[in-house]
C-alpha cells in the first residue's frame, strides 16, 4: 500500500482535478503482504484494493478519511502481481458536506479488476 507499514503499492504517477482523481500504482511482487495470499500463486487481496483506494483518496485531499458506506463493491478479476507492474486507479468523487460520494475502479491493461462506489467521511 502507500504507507510505510504496507508496502504492496507506490504512487508513480497522481493527477488530481475537479474532482477526478488518476493514479499509476507500481506493484511490489516482493511484498510481504503477498508471501500469504497466497503461497505459491500470490494474487492482489481484495482488501488492499480498497485500503489503496482509501489511502489515494487521503493523500489527494490531503485529509484522513474513513469509509463509511459502501454501495457496491466488486472484485472482477484477479491482479496476479509476477505479471502486473502497474495498476490505474481512476476516481471520481464529489463532496456533500462531510462526505466523500465516491465512484472508482483498479484496472490492469484496461480490463477492470475492481469497482467501487460509496461514501468515505472526513475524520
Amino acid at each position: 500500500m502507500l504507507t510505510q507499514d504496507h508496502d504492496l503499492f507506490s504512487i508513480k504517477s497522481i493527477a488530481h482535478e475537479n474532482g477526478i482523481i488518476l493514479a499509476v500504482l507500481n506493484i511490489d511482487p516482493s511484498s510481504e503482504i503477498l508471501k500469504g495470499h497466497f503461497p505459491g500463486h500470490p494474487v492482489i487481496p481484495g482488501a488492499s484494493m480498497l485500503q489503496t483506494l482509501k489511502e489515494v483518496l487521503e493523500a489527494s485531499l490531503k485529509t484522513p478519511v474513513m469509509l463509511k458506506k459502501s454501495d457496491s463493491l466488486k472484485f472482477m478479476r484477479m491482479i496476479d502481481p509476477e505479471n502486473t507492474e502497474t495498476v490505474l486507479l481512476d476516481i471520481v468523487y464529489k463532496w456533500e458536506e462531510n462526505d466523500i460520494v465516491t465512484t472508482a475502479k483498479l484496472s490492469t491493461d484496461k480490463l477492470i479488476c475492481f469497482k467501487f462506489q460509496g461514501t468515505f467521511t472526513r475524520v
